[in-house]
């Protein structure tokens, strides 16, 4: 088991403040050199783990402001806490030593958009290996939409809150991750590792803090 080099605080506390760059246009573009990439030609060594929608509007790296090495990330259509997914965290933790796992929403997502018109009494047809994927968020579709709507199970995507679906499959992937791995729930325990689940603001840039697991100091964002 890799040790951390940065407790859970100040590795979320790094991405927040490149966050901060990224929204008021302040980027430094560290770690984007030749020297950097001769430093990792040996190995790397993240504090930072993310897992992220495959959005090509959510990329990682330019949210956060971190340059080659800095961060380990995992994407697919939703963020959705698939085995693969939960592999991949796990080594980013025991293999690499990151501190904290950022798992990030956005808004207006489409895996959300299409997990919805799954959810319909008519959906539309769609892969079967996609159709999987999406079978991972309906179950928050379905919460969102039984808290004002009890007279069918069945969805109407015009009367329903996308967004909130997606902050509510953002908690349920973060609950994944935590019953699917022993490795991520120890290093929780132990004070080794922190989870943040957010939700990217397409408008602002504003990578906004909704839920957060282990020994964190962070202002969460209330939604309406």
């Amino acid at each position: 088991m890799k040790s951390p080099r940065v407790t859970p605080q100040q590795a979320w506390d790094a991405l927040s403040a490149g966050n901060e760059r990224f929204m008021n246009d302040t980027l430094r573009h560290n770690n984007q050199d030749t020297d950097r990439r001769h430093e990792l030609a040996s190995g790397q060594a993240p504090d930072a783990a993310f897992l992220g929608c495959a959005d090509s509007r959510v990329a990682a790296e330019m949210l956060f402001d971190c340059g080659l090495g800095d961060l380990f990330v995992a994407r697919n259509i939703g963020q959705v806490a698939n085995m693969n997914m939960v592999a991949t965290l796990e080594y980013a933790v025991a293999m690499l030593g990151a501190a904290v796992i950022v798992v990030l929403a956005h808004d207006s997502c489409g895996a959300v958009a299409a997990a919805i018109e799954q959810t319909t009494a008519r959906p539309p047809q769609v892969t079967e290996a996609i159709k999987d994927e999406l079978s991972l968020i309906q179950p928050s579709v379905q919460q969102v939409w039984f808290k004002e709507h009890r007279d069918t199970p069945y969805v109407d995507p015009d009367q329903i809150d996308a967004n909130a679906v997606g902050r509510r499959h953002l908690v349920t992937t973060i609950n994944q991750l935590i019953r699917s791995s022993r490795v991520l729930s120890d290093a929780v325990a132990e004070g080794r590792l922190g989870i943040v689940g957010c939700q990217y603001q397409l408008h602002n840039g504003r990578v906004a803090p909704v839920s957060s697991v282990g020994k964190l100091d962070i202002e969460l964002t209330a939604f309406a």
